[in-house]
């Protein structure tokens, strides 16, 4: 089984420099243990992600800092950007790690990060699922028109060229089955959450993804080959006895829950977003509490090594290629340092 690590923390109780410390001290590990591959998210004008404005900047320090690990963004809200600036930034990072970049893209969804582009916000998807094939074709070599600032139509090609041929993609998906559907469509990966997944449900979304890819490359020759690559994002941290491990987990795992309820409360957009913000604070730890105890019941390796291994087993049973161990949801340096340690083991064990 293919581990890798994701952050995507929220903590404001450290200084921005010290949590990059941390960030970096956890990927070097990484790195080193043999894990696949690192992920950071984009997350804009909240407490929930605070540290994590850019991938590409971070990944620029990966690069120099490690010798095999690949370097995701997990994921590039792509309808903020133009798709040049994509193709230019990753191609950077790219030739300095000599080609150990990928990407996921997601559509956005709170609308205060579109203050970066407001225009774009009712019609995020399609212009995340175009600008897929934009930044497909950019990287490959294949030169886009695009207005200039006389406004007239300008061909241009975005430098410095990549380091590697073709752009591995994938597509974020909060939990919509569709999603699943167009990833295996466009011949993308495909990076979802494990919380709230049932067995049954994570088995038939992969079932309709590969079905979707292979005739996807029936109908062309050119493009990615193969069965797709799925990437679930869970919860971990690795304990001798499962007392120890809600001990460890249950005050950090908490503030993240609730951090998370108050980005989701700020989101103005949506019916069930606004609702959220009307919670009294007893609704709020009702929810906080219940949140814990489904994490550590489902979809995530918090537990001891058997427990993780199980838990590992049956996601590879699934048809999971990859989980995306979740690390920086508030635990001390050391305590996630210990545990990558104990998860390498056990994915080397999971054939």
């Amino acid at each position: 089984m293919d581990l890798s690590v994701m952050f995507f923390g929220s903590e404001t109780d450290v200084a921005p420099a010290d949590k990059y410390d941390d960030i970096l001290a956890i990927v070097r590990a990484a790195d080193r243990l043999g894990f696949k591959a690192v992920w950071t998210p984009e997350r804009h004008f909240q407490n929930f992600g605070q540290v994590f404005p850019n991938p590409a900047v971070l990944g620029s320090a990966f690069a120099l800092a490690t010798e095999r690990i690949e370097i995701r963004a997990g994921s590039v809200v792509l309808p903020l950007h133009h798709p040049l600036r994509v193709v230019e930034d990753w191609s950077v990072i790219d030739n300095l790690s000599r080609g150990r970049v990928g990407m996921s893209v997601a559509t956005g969804w709170h609308a205060r990060d579109f203050v970066l582009a407001p225009e774009r916000y009712e019609d995020r998807r399609a212009h995340a699922l175009r600008d897929i094939e934009t930044v497909r074709r950019l990287w490959s070599g294949e030169p886009g028109t695009f207005t200039d600032g006389a406004g007239q139509p300008a061909e241009v090609l975005p430098h410095p060229r990549p380091y590697s041929p073709e752009l591995p993609i994938w597509i974020t998906t909060s939990g919509s089955p569709a999603t699943w559907v167009t990833a295996g469509e466009l011949r993308t990966g495909i990076l979802a959450a494990g919380i709230g997944l049932r067995r049954q449900d994570l088995e038939r979304n992969i079932g309709t993804y590969r079905h979707a890819f292979a005739e996807a490359t029936a109908r062309t020759a050119n493009g990615p080959a193969g069965r797709g690559t799925v990437s679930l994002m869970m919860h971990a941290y690795v304990g001798e006895s499962m007392s120890e491990v809600r001990e460890r987990v249950r005050e950090p795992l908490g503030r993240y829950i609730r951090s998370y309820v108050g980005q989701v409360s700020s989101n103005r957009s949506d019916a069930a977003d606004r609702a959220m913000a009307e919670l009294t604070e007893t609704d709020r730890q009702r929810m906080v509490d219940f949140a814990f105890e489904r994490y550590l019941a489902q979809g995530s390796l918090l537990g001891t090594p058997d427990v993780c291994r199980k838990a590992m087993s049956e996601m590879r049973d699934c048809g999971v290629d990859e989980i995306a161990c979740f690390v920086d949801f508030g635990l001390e340096r050391e305590l996630i340092l210990d545990s990558l340690e104990t998860l390498s083991d056990i994915g080397s064990s999971v054939a």
